[in-house]
């Protein structure tokens, strides 16, 4: 049984890069085209992966709390472990970009479809300037109807892991004075972080209340959002989170 999930998360895996190529070339060549339909051709490809990860793999999926969604654009604030949630939010939220590396941009094929669909690439190590640069671009995206999403911790946390969330989304729906929007799910729980091994199961993404970026300050903001998500994670991922601990305070 094992090596037959381990085949079937090969070929996950190869479905995933072949799509990937395929969609970021037609981002390319669509890139005179209003950012609306470079988006949509986006979320084609995240609906095909939520598609064959449920056909392959056993990915089911439900969606709570799509009452929170504001209908004006505002900040995502969302748990990063998995490549899935890079696509299914695709599929979930009006049409967005992306606070992330800039070295990701420099990825052949993938990268380049990737620097066409207006993200904010920054440099981690810039500290404060990419704070700065995250709230002038956000601010912008933001003016167009474009989303912004944040991974708050950086980068991929192991199941049950958490560390001080980043500034930088908090201060953007401060300045721009638009809500964040807490998100929690736990695909950890089916898709390790390293290895192509899956597991079959039910990932319950949460959408939380959101919350007034202008309301109060940003560390604020960031405070009530990495509680809200980290609770909610607490209760979707009970074993994971009552077997580690966080690394950071």
């Amino acid at each position: 049984m094992k090596v037959w999930m381990l085949f079937k998360s090969a070929l996950f895996q190869l479905y995933f890069y072949g799509s990937v190529c395929f969609f970021a070339i037609l981002v390319v060549l669509s890139f005179a085209l209003p950012y609306k339909v470079r988006f949509w051709y986006a979320k084609t490809w995240g609906r095909g992966m939520l598609f064959v990860g449920r056909w392959l793999l056993g990915f089911r999926w439900q969606v709570e709390g799509r009452e929170n969604i504001p209908d004006e654009a505002s900040v995502i604030l969302i748990k990063h472990s998995t490549v899935f949630e890079t696509y299914a939010q695709l599929v979930i939220f009006p049409p967005q970009t992306w606070v992330l590396k800039r070295e990701l941009q420099w990825i052949p094929i993938f990268g380049w479809g990737l620097a066409c669909m207006k993200p904010i690439a920054i440099n981690r190590d810039a500290g404060k300037s990419a704070v700065k640069q995250v709230i002038r671009i956000g601010k912008e995206r933001l003016k167009e109807g474009i989303w912004v999403t944040v991974f708050p911790e950086g980068t991929r946390m192991l199941p049950g892991q958490t560390r001080k969330y980043g500034i930088s989304g908090a201060a953007l729906a401060h300045e721009a004075g638009v809500p964040v929007l807490p998100v929690a799910h736990n695909a950890g729980d089916l898709w390790q972080r390293r290895g192509v091994t899956r597991k079959a199961g039910l990932i319950r993404i949460v959408i939380g209340p959101p919350i007034d970026g202008a309301a109060q300050s940003p560390k604020e903001t960031n405070a009530l959002a990495q509680d809200w998500i980290e609770t909610k994670m607490a209760e979707i991922s009970p074993e994971a989170y009552g077997r580690m601990e966080s690394p950071e305070a």
